[in-house]
C-alpha cells in the first residue's frame, strides 16, 4: 500500500542544461581518488602503505572508532600517492587503476536465510557500510544502534539532479537485495519515496512501504520525507541511504563483489550535450566532461548538484556519494547598480524588482555570483516559504551560531542535515552560508552530546 506525500512550500529552480536520456561509458580513468572528507567524523586507520597493489574492494583504511568499518578500493590498481594535511592528516588517496581490473571476492549470503547481525557483519567487511547513514548528526551510521526506521527517497528534485526513474533502470535485482537486507536491520519499516507521477522501478518492489511524493524542491531530499513520515524525537536514530547506492550494496549481496560502478548526470548550461555517463566512484571528471564539450573557459564544475554540491577543477575526482556533476558558468563579473535595477534573468521568491514570477516555466543560465555581500541576518519570513519541516529555519541557525546546544535540541536538530538548508542559503538576502552553520552545529552536538 502506498501513501501520498504532498509537499506544498519549497521551489524549484529550474536551469538551462537538462540531461539527454542517453548513456555513454566514460573513458577509463587512469587515476581514482578516495577523498576523505566525503567521509565526515571519520578517523581513518590505513591499512596499506603507498605502493601497495590492491584488488577492487580491498579494504584501504578503517575507521578507528569502530575497527570492523572497512572503506574499500573502487578499483584495482598500485596505492601511488597519499595526501596528508596538517598534522599528517589523510586527505586523499590516490590509485593509478591496472589495465586488466582485479575483483575481491567474498562468499556469497544467503540472504532468505541470513539474520540481520550477519548481513550487518557483511557490509561492513565488504566496505558497503559507508553507503548507510544516520540521523541525528547526518554521518555514517552507528552499526552498534538499531534504527527506528530506515529512509531511501527514490526521486531526485534538486537543479539538474540525475533521473532516478531512468538511472535506477533494469537494476531492480540489486535494488531488491539490498531493501531486503536493510528490512532485517530495522524492527519499523523500510520507507521509499518516489515520483508521484514516475514509473520508478523501485514502485514494484517487496519490503517496503511505499511512499508517493508530489510538490517542489525539496520534496525530494530524505529530511522533508522523514519529517512528514515518522520526525526523529531525541534518543531515536533512523538511517538512510540514497537510491543509486542500493545498487552497490545489492550487487555486493548477489555477487560477493563490490562494484563501484555509477551512472553520473553531467550537466549545466555550460555542456555542450548534457547527458548520463556510466563511469566508477572516484574517477577523473575530464573522462567525461570533455567527451560532451564544455561551452567556455571559465566555467566552475560541481561536484554534486549546484546548491549542495562543491568546487572541483575539471581533473578533480567524482565524489564517493555523488550522481551529478554540474557545469555552469563561474560569476566573476561585478553588476554596478545591479541592486536596484529590475531583473528579468535571475531566480527569486521576492516580486521586489525580480520579474521570474511573470515566466513561471522559464528555464535560468545562473552564474556563481552570489549578487550580494555577507552581511547580518535580516529578518524577512522568505524561509519559511521555501521550507518543508516543521521547524523554525532562522531560530536553528541562529542557535547554532550561538552554540546553545539546548535551543538547538529543542528546535529539532536532531533531524536536520546541512542539505535541508540549501534552498534557505540560496535565496539568504545576508548570504550567509547556512548549510556551514548547520553542519558546525550538528559537530558540536556530537561531540558534547552524540
Amino acid at each position: 500500500m502506498s501513501k501520498d506525500i504532498r509537499i506544498k512550500k519549497g521551489l524549484n529552480i529550474n536551469l538551462v542544461g537538462i540531461p539527454e536520456k542517453t548513456t555513454s561509458k566514460a573513458v577509463l580513468s587512469n587515476v581514482y581518488a578516495i577523498n576523505l572528507d566525503d567521509f565526515h567524523g571519520i578517523t581513518p586507520k590505513l591499512l596499506v602503505k603507498q605502493g601497495a597493489q590492491v584488488k577492487a574492494g580491498e579494504p584501504l583504511f578503517f575507521n578507528k572508532n569502530q575497527e570492523d568499518m572497512f572503506f574499500v578500493s573502487p578499483v584495482s590498481g598500485e596505492l601511488v600517492e597519499i595526501i596528508r594535511g596538517e598534522r599528517r592528516r589523510i586527505l586523499t588517496l590516490k590509485i593509478q587503476a591496472d589495465k586488466e581490473q582485479a575483483v575481491l571476492e567474498h562468499a556469497k549470503l544467503d540472504l532468505s536465510s541470513a539474520s540481520g547481525e550477519e548481513i550487518k557483519s557483511y557490509l561492513l567487511k565488504g566496505g558497503c557500510w559507508p553507503f548507510v547513514k544516520q540521523r541525528p548528526y547526518d554521518v555514517i551510521a552507528n552499526p552498534a544502534i538499531a534504527p527506528k526506521a530506515i529512509f531511501v527517497s527514490g526521486y531526485a528534485t534538486a537543479p539538474l539532479a540525475l533521473d532516478l526513474d531512468y538511472a535506477l533502470k533494469g537494476k531492480e535485482g540489486q535494488l531488491q537485495a539490498a531493501l531486503t537486507a536493510l528490512s532485517k536491520l530495522t524492527s519499523g519499516k523500510v520507507h521509499v519515496s518516489v515520483g508521484a507521477s514516475g514509473t520508478s522501478p523501485l514502485s514494484g518492489l517487496s519490503n517496503i512501504e511505499l511512499h508517493k511524493v508530489s510538490g517542489p524542491h525539496p520534496s525530494g531530499l530524505v529530511g522533508t520525507q522523514i519529517n512528514k513520515i515518522s520526525p526523529i524525537n531525541k534518543g531515536e536514530v533512523v538511517w538512510t541511504v540514497s537510491a543509486q547506492d542500493l545498487v552497490i550494496i545489492g550487487e555486493l549481496l548477489l555477487s560477493g563483489k563490490f562494484n563501484a560502478e555509477r551512472i553520473v548526470a553531467l550537466v549545466g548550461s555550460s555542456v555542450k550535450a548534457p547527458k548520463y555517463y556510466t563511469t566508477t566512484i572516484g574517477a577523473e571528471i575530464s573522462t567525461f566532461l570533455y567527451a560532451s564539450g564544455v561551452n567556455s573557459e571559465n566555467i566552475r564544475v560541481v561536484n554534486g548538484d549546484v546548491l549542495t554540491g562543491s568546487k572541483s577543477s575539471p581533473d578533480g575526482n567524482l565524489g564517493y556519494y555523488n550522481g551529478t556533476v554540474s557545469v555552469i558558468p563561474e560569476g566573476d563579473d561585478y553588476e554596478l547598480f545591479g541592486w536596484n535595477k529590475p531583473v528579468f534573468n535571475k531566480v527569486s521568491t521576492s516580486r521586489a524588482l525580480t520579474f521570474s514570477w511573470l515566466t513561471p516555466n522559464k528555464k535560468f543560465d545562473l552564474n556563481t555570483n552570489t549578487n550580494g555581500e555577507h552581511r547580518a541576518f535580516v529578518t524577512t519570513g522568505s524561509y519559511e516559504e521555501v521550507f518543508p519541516l516543521d521547524i523554525f529555519p532562522m531560530q536553528i541557525l541562529k542557535a547554532c551560531m550561538y552554540k546553545d546546544l539546548d535551543e538547538m535540541e529543542a528546535l529539532g536538530m536532531y533531524e536536520v542535515a546541512p542539505e535541508d538548508f540549501a534552498l534557505t542559503e540560496f535565496i539568504c538576502v545576508s548570504k550567509q552560508p547556512h548549510q556551514k552553520i548547520i553542519r558546525e552545529g550538528l559537530d558540536l552536538m556530537l561531540k558534547e552530546i552524540g
